[in-house]
Formats: C-alpha cells, structure tokens, sequence
C-alpha cells in the first residue's frame, strides 16, 4: 500500500517538473506551430490565387478539410477579405 502511493507521488511530482520546465517554452511552440499552419494552408491555396503551386495535384483534396480554418488564416494574413473571387467566407 504505501509503495503505491509513493509511485503515484513520484508520478505526480514528475508530470509537476515537466510542467514547470514546459510552461516558458509553450508561447513560442504554439507560435511555430501557427506558422507553420499558415505556410501549409498558403501551399494548400495557393493555386487557387494564382501563385503557381508544383503540388497542387496532392493539395487539392485537403482543401475542404481546410476550409473551415481558412477565414482565420486570410485574417492572420492581412486580408480583409477572402482573397479567392469564388469562395466568401466573409
């Protein structure tokens, strides 16, 4: 009984740790996370706003999956509005 305990101490005490020595680098993770969603949904359309794309064959079936995220993109961007003529999400 007390060997459990003391293993759900150490175990406690270990996520503790990880959670202290994680929290000042969370901020820039999620940044470089964000970036590169924002490279990723630039390749993704890029086609469809005339900048030519080597794979767009491939990004073509993720772009409903995307759709969803892509108002907050174009915002994140600097793009008042959607940059695509057919597609408004604004």
């Amino acid at each position: 009984m007390k060997i459990k305990r003391m293993l759900a101490w150490v175990a406690r005490a270990s996520q503790f740790a990880e959670e202290v020595y994680n929290a000042p680098y969370r901020a820039a993770i999620a940044r470089a996370k964000r970036e590169e969603d924002d490279l990723f949904m630039l390749l993704v359309f890029s086609e469809m706003m005339g900048v030519p794309n080597p794979a767009s064959y491939y990004t073509l079936e993720l772009q409903p999956l995307l759709l969803e995220r892509f108002h907050d993109w174009h915002k994140r961007m600097g793009m008042e509005h959607s940059p695509l003529d057919h597609f408004r999400c604004c």
